[in-house]
């Protein structure tokens, strides 16, 4: 046998704990932890905790804590009970608010406790013992190995305890493990729907209030998505004649960009544009982007005009700039991408005659559907 507390312990509210989480503070919930239980004086039902109720609300009280091999003859406390505690931490005896502990030095497993007290009443009735006063109700903790069992009341003499027994006995019984089911599924269930009613508030401000039909809407991140944003028809039929289509309306929508900027008269980007409209590996210089680039900012075939950005903020961009990635998009493997990013560059080469580019590529699209 080994004792590992003995003395006077300070007590608040009537209360001291077993927990396994050494030097923590700890308030343990009173209702979950004598929840189904017929004792109300060592409160097991919580994993990893005893609840132990005292007479005296506050002060110190008479303590001994001991650890045994077998089962300890009975005590002659007034009032007793038992119940099953697994230790699987570092158990500590610790006082309310955690200002003092003690390490009970329980091997890992478990444990039959037991739990003695004495002039329970007497305790109760001081309520509050002053430095200096004599001891009145004191407490005997015993463990030892053993299988877990049901709580049981081994003695009862006091009416504190009576009470504490009481309120235990009177606590709704806990829930069947097919109610904690039902409360899980509940809780999922919740949880996706509060999900799903954000995702559908987020999609409602992205899409100004009213979702798009769904293959607009399950569009991934990108520009045709942007793109849907300004007109959703269009990308919804550019979407439902599917990827092969949209491959070929964005080489059509390069084309209207760089038609539109006079790039299509120079000889090498003419070389492009035709490779591109075949479906084969771009020449050089876009082979490389910025031999590319460099090429067409430094030819002087190139023509060199300004247009006006869409949003109407700039009237000073290099349209021929805004015209050339449009190549580069349309050969994308990502087909809904290739015609995104061609209508994107296709926007800034149009500036503010945005109508007029929807409409050709409502008519480009009508006809490589056959439904113009």
């Amino acid at each position: 046998m080994r004792t590992v507390v003995h003395g006077d312990v300070h007590v608040h509210y009537g209360q001291i704990y077993v927990h396994d989480e050494a030097g923590e503070p700890f308030e343990g919930d009173l209702t979950a932890c004598f929840t189904g239980q017929r004792n109300g004086l060592c409160g097991a039902a919580v994993p990893g905790t005893l609840f132990l109720i005292t007479g005296l609300h506050t002060g110190e009280v008479g303590f001994t804590a001991e650890v045994h091999e077998t089962e300890p003859p009975d005590s002659d406390a007034e009032d007793v009970v038992e119940v099953t505690f697994r230790a699987e931490g570092r158990t500590v005896l610790v006082t309310w608010g955690g200002s003092d502990w003690w390490d009970l030095e329980l091997a890992p497993g478990d444990y039959r406790v037991r739990y003695g007290g004495t002039a329970m009443d007497a305790g109760r009735e001081r309520d509050t013992r002053l430095g200096g006063e004599p001891r009145l109700d004191s407490y005997l903790l015993q463990f030892w190995p053993a299988p877990a069992a049901s709580d049981v009341v081994v003695r009862a003499s006091s009416a504190i305890a009576a009470y504490w027994h009481g309120f235990a006995r009177d606590l709704p019984p806990p829930p069947t493990e097919e109610e904690l089911a039902a409360r899980r599924e509940a809780s999922r269930r919740a949880e996706e729907e509060a999900h799903a009613k954000a995702r559908h508030e987020q999609l409602l401000r992205e899409w100004g209030g009213v979702l798009p039909d769904e293959p607009v809407l399950n569009l991934p991140p990108g520009s045709l998505r942007e793109f849907a944003k300004r007109d959703r028809d269009l990308a919804g039929a550019a979407v439902a004649a599917g990827p092969e289509t949209c491959r070929a309306l964005a080489r059509r929508v390069a084309r209207l960009a760089f038609e539109r900027a006079g790039l299509d008269g120079v000889g090498w980007i003419a070389d492009g544009l035709r490779a591109m409209d075949e479906g084969t590996a771009l020449p050089p210089p876009f082979d490389d982007w910025t031999a590319a680039w460099d090429r067409l900012l430094s030819d002087p075939e190139v023509p060199n005009t300004l247009v006006r950005t869409p949003d109407g903020r700039h009237d000073n961009a290099l349209q021929q700039a805004m015209a050339f990635p449009a190549i580069f998009a349309a050969v994308d493997e990502d087909a809904s991408e290739a015609l995104g990013q061609a209508l994107s560059a296709a926007g800034y080469t149009y500036g503010d005659d945005q109508a007029r580019l929807l409409a050709e590529v409502r008519a480009a699209l009508a006809e490589l559907t056959g439904s113009g």
